[in-house]
């Protein structure tokens, strides 16, 4: 069974927000606004237990969430 890919959401070039899978030619579904595309994401990501990776319009990563395996766990700070 093939890996379940991360979920993006990304700006379109032709205006407003597309949720993509990495690597993905084309997106999931396409949303006018940001927030509707990231609510899709984020209920992608869940359900397949990836990483979910918001785009702002420069294309920068932000804030960015694991609903799965994190690779990167917050370390323990009292220890």
């Amino acid at each position: 069974m093939a890996a379940k890919k991360n979920v993006h959401v990304v700006p379109n070039s032709d205006g407003g927000w597309d949720a993509k899978r990495e690597s993905a030619q084309r997106s999931s579904k396409h949303f006018d606004k940001k927030a509707d595309a990231v609510d899709y994401g984020k209920d992608l990501a869940k359900k397949d237990k990836v990483e979910f990776i918001p785009h702002g319009k420069d294309g920068k990563i932000q804030n960015p969430n694991s609903y799965g395996n994190d690779p990167n766990p917050p370390r323990d700070k009292k220890n």
